[in-house]
């Protein structure tokens, strides 16, 4: 069974990976946008209230599709003062009780109250409250949802991985233990 659990993690690390650098390609658009808009404005003195808003939306669906993916990584903001002097099982059930209590239902929320969010901009056709702004603003929108399920799937996995882990190190099983996401993370960083 716990095997399969962590074949499971494995997929849905996957998905959200695949997702996740597809995200992080549009930081060329972004760029490419940002410098071309730049250059416009310095040296033709002409301005696009189109290609503001689109700097928005890609920089948007650039944040929110490589946000599950750096939880995944472990490249975000964590309190390292409190949580490096704990042992690695401790870190473990720690990360386990903050995926639970704070990261599943705030992923849930944002998910819940992001769809109705959505649907209500696609709903009035809502667009730009700019003249020369871009229209399907529900476009944009629905990248939150889409962001936050992308998060959630990532904390499934961790949170597997973090409760087989716990299990390994409680029942002595090693084979829990080593050639994982928690040996790499944990472990390799403490010896």
């Amino acid at each position: 069974m716990l095997k399969f659990l962590l074949k499971l993690s494995r997929f849905i690390e996957n998905v959200v990976t695949f997702f996740g650098k597809f995200g992080a390609w549009l930081a060329i658009p972004l760029i490419t946008i940002i410098v071309f808009d730049i250059i416009t404005r310095r040296f033709f003195v002409l301005g696009s209230t189109k290609l503001q808003e689109m700097e928005w939306h890609l920089h948007t669906s650039l944040f929110l599709l490589v946000l599950g993916y750096a939880y995944l990584k472990d490249a975000h903001v964590r309190i390292e003062i409190v949580r490096e002097k704990y042992s690695v099982k401790v870190k473990a059930i720690l990360e386990t009780l903050g995926i639970i209590v704070f990261l599943i239902p705030y992923t849930i929320l944002v998910i819940y109250f992001g769809i109705d969010f959505v649907q209500r901009s696609f709903s009035m056709n809502e667009v730009s409250s700019a003249l020369t702004g871009l229209s399907h603003r529900w476009i944009i929108k629905s990248f939150i949802p889409i962001g936050m399920l992308l998060l959630l799937l990532a904390s499934f996995s961790l949170l597997l991985k973090n409760l087989i882990y716990i299990y390994g190190v409680f029942t002595g099983k090693k084979e829990y233990l080593i050639n994982d996401y928690i040996n790499k993370k944990y472990i390799s960083k403490n010896n």
